[in-house]
């Protein structure tokens, strides 16, 4: 059951993500559950683990990792379509 709340709030996180970065349109769930969770791994490696945490994620630092990650990712998708 755990693992339904994990993903659960890894793609709100990255909805929420996708959102801040006007990419959320075209971000589908999978890609909103894969960006929260990577998120989530960059934010706490690089801001630590405190605060308010749900399902055992932090959740302020999870948006800003998953903000990082839709954002390079969005620009690296940018770069490899002008370069076709």
């Amino acid at each position: 059951m755990h693992l339904i709340w994990v993903l659960i709030i890894g793609g709100i996180i990255g909805a929420i993500a996708g959102a801040i970065t006007n990419k959320g349109g075209s971000m589908g769930w999978i890609a909103n559950i894969a960006a929260g969770l990577v998120g989530s791994w960059l934010g706490e490696s690089i801001l630590g683990d405190w605060g308010w945490h749900l399902a055992g994620i932090a959740i302020f630092q999870s948006i800003i990792g998953a903000v990082i990650v839709v954002a390079v990712v969005s620009w690296l998708m940018i770069r490899m379509n002008t370069n076709k």
